[in-house]
This record gives C-alpha cells, sequence and structure tokens, in this order.
C-alpha cells in the first residue's frame, strides 16, 4: 500500500517493501512509495533515518555487503544499474567528489552523453556546451575546458546538475545537493534544479533535511524515521497539518516557528538500527506513547489524504 491518492496517476517509479540489511540489521525496514511522472517527492527526517540509502537503492547503488528485499520498479524494469545516466540520474552531496578532478568538466559531460549514445565527439562536446550554458554557467564554451578545482562550489553544483540532465532522465535524485552551499547559493541550486528537472520533464526524489526547501519546492513529503515510512502526503498539508508526532516534532523545532520562545528539541536521539526498541521505534522520544506504542509497530494507514504510521495520528 502507497498511494495515499487513490486514482493518481500511474506511478513512474515504484517501490514495494524495500528493506536493505547489512549483518542482518535493517537499516530501511519495509519502505514502499511511488514516483509519480513530473512530480518533486521529498525524502525527509533526521541522519540515519535512511533517506540517502534509499535514494541509493532507487539506482541501483546500495553499498557493497548489504542485502536488499522488495522491490524498485522504473517504468517497469527492475534493472535500475543499466538505465542509470539514461533514464534515472543522481545529483550528488559533493560535486567536487563527484566530478573527476583529472578531466575538463566539458569532456566529462560529454563522456556521459557518449556513454547512453553513439554520437561524435564534436556533437557530444557541443551538447556539453549547451548544458553548461542551460544551467545558468557563464562563457559556458571556456568553462567546459576548466576543471572542476577552477569552478566555485556553486558553479560546480550547476555543473553536476548538467550532467545529470543531459540525457533528459525520467527520474532525477538529488541526495542532499545544497549541503554545503550558502543560503544564497543554496536558493540559487534548487531553482535551477527546478528549472532542469521542468526543462527535460523527469520527476526529483530530493533527499533533504531543510523542511523550507521541502515547503517550496515539493509536491509531496515523505517523513522517514528508523528506516521506515512515518508519514507521507502533499507537503504543503504534511508541512501545515502534521499528523504523526515526529513530524509535529521536526516542524515545532524549526527557528522560525519558535516565535521568541526557547526553540523547542525532540527529546533523545534516532535509535541505531541495531538497538530499536520494541513497537513504534519513536515512541521513546514522543509525549503520546503509551503502551500500545510500545508493544507494537504501527502500519501506515490512510488519514485526511495521506498515509501515516501512528497508532495516535489523530492527537498529533
Amino acid at each position: 500500500m502507497e498511494s495515499e491518492a487513490p486514482g493518481a496517476a500511474e506511478p513512474l517509479l515504484s517501490v514495494r517493501d524495500l528493506r536493505i540489511a547489512f549483518d542482518g540489521i535493517e537499516a530501511v525496514r519495509g519502505l514502499s512509495f511511488d514516483v509519480r511522472p513530473g512530480e518533486v517527492l521529498a525524502l525527509v527526517g533526521e541522519s540515519g533515518a535512511g533517506k540517502s540509502l534509499t535514494a541509493r537503492a532507487l539506482l541501483g547503488m546500495v553499498p557493497r555487503g548489504a542485502t536488499t528485499g522488495g522491490s524498485i520498479r522504473l517504468r517497469g524494469s527492475t534493472d535500475l544499474a543499466a538505465q542509470r545516466g539514461r533514464r534515472i540520474a543522481l545529483v550528488p552531496q559533493d560535486a567536487l567528489s563527484a566530478l573527476s578532478p583529472v578531466h575538463p568538466v566539458g569532456d566529462q559531460l560529454a563522456a556521459a552523453v557518449r556513454s547512453v549514445s553513439r554520437v561524435p565527439r564534436k556533437e557530444a562536446r557541443a551538447r556539453a556546451v549547451a548544458a553548461l550554458e542551460r544551467v545558468g554557467i557563464p562563457d559556458a564554451v571556456r568553462r567546459a575546458r576548466a576543471y572542476p578545482h577552477e569552478y566555485s562550489g556553486g558553479m560546480r553544483q550547476r555543473a553536476v546538475i548538467a550532467m545529470a540532465t543531459i540525457n533528459e532522465p525520467d527520474v532525477l535524485v538529488a541526495d542532499e545537493p545544497t549541503t554545503a552551499l550558502d543560503e544564497a547559493r543554496r536558493d540559487q541550486v534548487l531553482k535551477v534544479l527546478g528549472e532542469q528537472r521542468e526543462a527535460v520533464g523527469a520527476a526529483l526524489v530530493l533527499v533533504t533535511h531543510d523542511l523550507d526547501a521541502v515547503r517550496h519546492h515539493a509536491d509531496r513529503a515523505l517523513v522517514m524515521y528508523a528506516g521506515r515510512l512515518t508519514e507521507l502526503g502533499p507537503a504543503d498539508r504534511v508541512l501545515t497539518r502534521p499528523l504523526a508526532p515526529y513530524t509535529a516534532g521536526l516542524l515545532a523545532a524549526l527557528p522560525r516557528n519558535a516565535r521568541g520562545r526557547r526553540l523547542p528539541t525532540l527529546p533523545g536521539t534516532p535509535p541505531a538500527p541495531g538497538a530499536l526498541p520494541p513497537g513504534c521505534a519513536f515512541a521513546p522520544r514522543c509525549t503520546l506513547a503509551t503502551d500500545l506504542c510500545r508493544r507494537k509497530e504501527p502500519e501506515p494507514q490512510r488519514a485526511d489524504g495521506r498515509l501515516v504510521a501512528c497508532h495516535h495520528r489523530e492527537e498529533a
């Protein structure tokens, strides 16, 4: 069960009962969701929630040594690695690490083109320059000959957006794409990412802890805790009327929501994958927790046009 809106568009990407474990300990536990054509789905939660691991699984890039269960289908295919760069592409968190330091940026974009299409080198090079121009890099012909260390942080992030979109994929996966940037550059990069996503008609899975970015850029939000779905629904509803206590706690801890009062914080810390409490993993930190919560893990249920995994969703 995933769709919190029966009758919605046929999913482009479908995840069912995804499980990712290391040495038998599950870090992602039975996660199910869909990504619809052209939408922006944000994966939200504290560090360790399993967001980035889920994002990597969508690209067929689960870390070595991990075991997986469940299924991920992109347009019906489960061969994600074969579709990476063509139908699904990554916008990484650290652009400097993602780009080769020993090749000009333009050469790397041209190589991305030639990895999925047998076009002449000259045509691939022209497409690389055009891609840099589209993301707002000035003097793109000259900049295409430059190396990543000669780019600013914001320019490098624009370059990896150009690389991710150059083959016009169906789905983009952006893993904390603005982490290393200041607020002004963060907003610029998110704007460019949105523009390029729309230009190629791609859906976007945006991994972020930035709820303001979710508020302004996402259609739907999937809130994760301890490797599971906590709440999934339209971003405006999730961020203005949360039904899960965990979502409510995240929102209350935003500085602008304190309104002159002491900033509230969520008590405690998320549990390690190998040290989950019985019942609901959030129960030790939740002010609404009861014996039922400490005994039985809640399953996602439909409520107010979304999915919520909480025994006390009406009280949150």
